[in-house]
């Protein structure tokens, strides 16, 4: 029984220690990111149309969820889109759109923004298994 409690008590050291290894990351200082080619765009452009995303802290994300806004995904994309950005008033003069919102809604499919939204949310750690159970043997 006590050789039980000291394993867990060297796990439990063993694993902070591993937590503070420098290479962790802090998540809100370095989010993750990726590179995605919506191919529809980039066959009308007839070259690669690749966005940049780039994860969300947890509180954006939570509070993008929570707030009820029917366009919550549109609200995801304009936030976690490192390029093109989204909010560049000739994206809006080009496209009529008189908010970001009404701009993302001209100028992609409902298909690709939903695409591209759960891209973000994958960043974010969401919309995928990040974890799994460990049996003792």
């Amino acid at each position: 029984m006590e050789e039980r409690k000291e394993n867990r008590e060297e796990t439990k050291m063993d694993m902070v220690s591993l937590l503070l290894r420098p290479e962790l990351p802090n998540v809100l200082k370095e989010l993750p990111t990726a590179r995605f080619k919506v191919t529809r765009l980039s066959q009308i452009l007839g070259t690669d149309a690749v966005f940049t995303l780039r994860g969300l802290p947890y509180g954006k994300v939570q509070k993008l969820r929570q707030s009820g806004d029917p366009d919550v995904q549109i609200q995801i994309l304009l936030q976690g889109c490192v390029d093109p950005d989204l909010k560049d008033p000739a994206l809006k003069e080009r496209f009529g759109g008189a908010t970001p919102v009404e701009t993302v809604k001209r100028m992609l499919l409902a298909g690709e923004i939903e695409d591209l939204s759960r891209e973000v949310e994958r960043l974010c750690g969401f919309r995928r298994s990040t974890i799994e159970e460990v049996k003792n043997g």
